[in-house]
């Protein structure tokens, strides 16, 4: 029985999931369309997002949404091509970066893509006849201005504001050149074989290093091997089985990444979770030397309740090697207990 999944191109996370479907030759039926109309007959998850997942068939079918779990559930059912390492260290590693590209790799696509007009000028139009081809010119042009007018919007909502513009772009710089140099040595993150953290990074990418004008030239400028990895990771569906990263090798390998990390989104996380301890609609911070501002986002309180639970259940040996891994890059104030006091 063939997986469902309702979905959009300009939908990182539907790329995310339809690339890894793709790579464990898992059997899918895309639905191309709109979390807002969902495919009559079809059950309505209790959160419209994209891509909606249809586990089951008829009266059974089940909506299910939220990238991280799914691949959980998908790996549960459906054996083989794993996409999660077995060493608990190395699954720990693509947790975090995992998590890493879904929430803070998502405020660099949000931003370039609506914070210029040109980008918005340009994403406008492509959302709305990537729901439908057969839309008339003339409605087409209504929804997408109107779609891009709410969109640009709710910049402020995921942290894209005139004061955080220069600590998202200054870090998709940096992030470009160290994702280069890390596919350059393995082809992948964590080893010569693709991970969650892998697709999680390439859904992102798509976006920002294909689709939105700004950010696809600062990529095929100064990543070009970034840039081709994505046409690449599309379709893994052929990919020899590879082998997953010594741990002797993760320092050199994930220095960088883990230290960007540190740099940007292990201060956002913390922030945000203590002011949605106390009860704040909205808080400020310092990361990487500038005032950053925006509102609370609870789900993103409960990443990094996730982090610290997953580092939590890790045996005593694997943590300790951890700790040290991340000593020094920033990302151990995330497990300092002082986190989220």
């Amino acid at each position: 029985m063939a997986v469902e999944l309702l979905g959009a191109p300009g939908s990182p996370y539907t790329r995310k999931t339809l690339a890894l479907l793709r790579y464990r030759g898992i059997a899918h039926r895309m639905i191309w369309g709109s979390h807002m109309q969902p495919p009559a007959g079809y059950p309505i998850p209790k959160v419209k997002l994209l891509p909606t997942f249809y586990f089951g068939e008829g009266d059974a079918r089940e909506a299910v949404v939220d990238s991280t779990p799914i691949i959980r559930r998908l790996e549960a059912e459906h054996p083989g091509r794993s996409v999660l390492p077995e060493d608990e260290l190395l699954g720990f590693l693509d947790l975090l970066i995992e998590d890493f590209a879904d929430e803070w790799m998502t405020k660099m696509m949000f931003h370039y893509r609506w914070h210029f007009a040109s980008d918005a000028a340009n994403a406008g139009p492509l959302l709305i006849f990537w729901q439908s081809p057969t839309y008339p010119d003339d409605q087409a042009k209504q929804m997408a201005d109107g779609f891009a007018r709410r969109q640009i919007d709710r910049l402020y909502v995921v942290g894209s504001n005139d004061i955080t513009a220069p600590i998202i772009e200054a870090s998709y710089a940096r992030l470009i050149g160290i994702l280069d140099r890390a596919i350059a040595r393995t082809g992948f993150v964590l080893g010569t074989r693709p991970s969650a953290a892998d697709f999680a990074i390439y859904g992102q990418l798509t976006q920002l290093g294909i689709v939105d004008p700004t950010p696809a030239a600062i990529m095929a400028r100064s990543a070009p091997r970034l840039r081709a990895w994505l046409d690449r990771v599309e379709d893994l569906s052929g990919l020899p089985d590879g082998a997953w990263l010594d741990h002797e090798a993760l320092g050199e390998q994930l220095g960088e990444l883990l230290t960007e990390i540190g740099r940007v989104y292990a201060p956002f996380l913390i922030a945000n979770a203590r002011a949605a301890a106390a009860g704040q609609s909205d808080f400020a911070t310092e990361i990487d030397g500038k005032r950053w501002t925006q509102p609370v986002f609870p789900y993103q309180a409960k990443c990094l309740v996730t982090l610290r639970t997953a580092r939590a259940a890790l045996s005593a040996e694997t943590r300790d090697r951890l700790d040290a891994l991340l000593a020094g890059t920033g990302c151990e104030a995330m497990f300092a207990e002082e986190a989220v006091a």
